[in-house]
């Protein structure tokens, strides 16, 4: 009977990591910024908005309570940061920051399947908003994943680059061929 029970339980198991169709909590936070067009300029000023926002909407892991609270009170924070970067870079769109109920096509994120629907969510339209855009969720903490990811694929980069640098000193080499 336990070997029965193990069986069942594995095959079970093994059915549910196979689906990738990802069932999203009504708890959860989408996040998407989506460019005005998909030329350079637009798609780079679109990622400078996501590194722009990240350190206010992915500072430390939260729940969906605090993440909603800290979206809210951030709102316009999150204005402000987008018009002095817009104005930075002598950016003329206009943008549209919606915090609620948004509506999301069905979407392929690390390997999941999101289906589309609607999602508590902040979404951010530059311009057209015909471009492509950034996506991940910010609650359960899948952004801060993806922004850790990133950062430690940089340090490692960076890392790597520092020991294949040899540094050498002038006036040690005229000591060694003196002698």
């Amino acid at each position: 009977m336990k070997k029965l029970i193990l069986i069942l339980s594995i095959i079970l198991f093994i059915i549910f990591m196979n689906n990738n169709e990802y069932n999203v909590e009504e708890d959860s936070i989408r996040f998407r910024v989506i460019a005005n067009s998909n030329s350079a300029k637009d798609i780079i000023m679109k990622e400078k908005v996501v590194n722009e926002l990240s350190n206010m909407l992915f500072d430390k892991e939260r729940t969906f309570d605090e993440t909603n609270k800290n979206i809210y009170s951030n709102l316009k924070k999150i204005e402000n940061k987008i018009d002095t970067l817009f104005e930075k870079n002598n950016y003329n769109k206009v943008y549209n920051i919606s915090y609620g109920l948004n509506e999301f096509p069905k979407k392929e994120y690390r390997g999941k399947t999101y289906p589309a629907g609607t999602y508590k969510s902040l979404v951010i339209e530059i311009g057209e908003a015909k471009g492509n855009n950034y996506f991940c969720i910010l609650y359960p903490s899948l952004c801060m994943l993806d922004y850790k990811e990133i950062n430690e694929s940089y340090e490692k980069e960076k890392t790597n680059e520092n020991k294949n640098i040899e540094y050498k000193f002038k006036i040690v080499d005229l000591f060694k061929n003196m002698f």
